[in-house]
């Protein structure tokens, strides 16, 4: 409860919740300025793997579209003739040892939700620990990849990247602009100036590209060949459920849709039990791809999870190219 409350107020005026976090958000701030120096001046050692790296981050914590991302950028790179692995963080995996293979089959609970994900719509090999370089030298070891792509570990400077793509919320952009606990940036705003791209998830400020979040049809949980199109659902009533870092966008893409929702939010990552998404009424139940990804283990009757895809400019994937092209020379 007092982390929700913490939370409202990075998106609201300056009050006495932000007032008593800002000492700890100053501390924040000065210990992870020193930590980007002293690698930046090679006092503490990053690692340089043999193939390039592509970092996808965010410098604000939670739900700003970047799996999408990530997903969608990894496509084009097969698309284009690359042999691409995906490392990733496996936040909220409960596995003994690290690193880890992630496929299709894995679970989610031992190698986190967003990599099971990213394994199922890929394709390609995904590595998952807390020591990113670790994943990726058993990703290189294991498969012929050619260009790692990193979800999340914009801050993981023990490891060398050659393109960094930071991902904003287009809604709620940076907050109050202050870093935890008093707001939600992980670092300052001015650290954007020394990233390659820029992409907005909504509407793109100055220097930005456009992302927009598409949503294609209803799959159900159970059996993701069966199929609904978006207008099944609407004008019916449905048990909503989302988990992921801003449940809000989640339950506006439904309503949208014209269906009208009961709203079952939970935290990003959350573990769920059959009662979660058990409902009374018999309402069909539907949520989020990540959310699938840990129901599938239920047996559920009338459960399906909404695909979107990252649809971005042209000129994005422009950009990239010619910055692989930088990489590759």
């Amino acid at each position: 409860m007092l982390s929700k409350i913490i939370q409202r107020s990075w998106y609201q005026s300056f009050g006495i919740i932000t007032f008593l976090l800002l000492p700890l958000s100053i501390i924040y701030c000065v210990v992870t300025w020193i930590r980007r120096v002293l690698y930046n001046y090679n006092i503490l050692k990053s690692s340089k793997l043999p193939v390039p790296v592509v970092v996808v981050g965010n410098i604000s914590v939670g739900g700003t579209g970047k799996t999408p991302l990530v997903i969608a950028i990894t496509q084009y790179l097969k698309a284009n003739g690359f042999n691409p692995g995906v490392i990733s963080r496996g936040y909220g995996g409960r596995a003994s040892q690290w690193p880890q293979d992630v496929t299709t089959e894995s679970d989610p609970t031992l190698v986190g939700d967003e990599t099971v994900l990213i394994a199922n719509r890929c394709r390609c090999p995904v590595s998952v620990g807390p020591d990113r370089v670790a994943a990726a030298s058993a990703l290189l070891t294991a498969h012929q990849c050619d260009i790692i792509v990193s979800d999340d570990g914009l801050q993981h400077y023990a490891m060398k990247r050659d393109i960094e793509i930071v991902v904003i919320d287009g809604e709620r952009r940076f907050g109050n602009q202050l870093c935890l606990p008093a707001g939600p940036l992980r670092e300052l705003p001015s650290r954007l100036r020394t990233v390659n791209i820029l992409v907005a998830n909504g509407t793109p400020g100055a220097g930005e590209f456009g992302m927009q979040l598409k949503a294609y049809a209803f799959h159900r949980v159970n059996n993701d060949t069966e199929l609904k199109p978006l207008s099944a659902f609407e004008n019916k009533r449905v048990d909503a459920v989302s988990g992921i870092g801003n449940n809000e966008r989640f339950f506006r893409q439904l309503q949208d849709l014209g269906i009208h929702i009961r709203k079952h939010p939970f935290q990003d990552h959350h573990q769920y039990k059959l009662k979660d998404i058990s409902f009374s009424g018999k309402k069909p139940v539907l949520m989020t791809e990540k959310d699938a990804v840990k129901c599938k283990k239920y047996t559920l009757q009338d459960a399906w999870y909404l695909r979107v895809d990252a649809s971005l400019e042209n000129r994005f994937y422009e950009t990239l190219t010619n910055l692989l092209r930088k990489t590759n020379g």
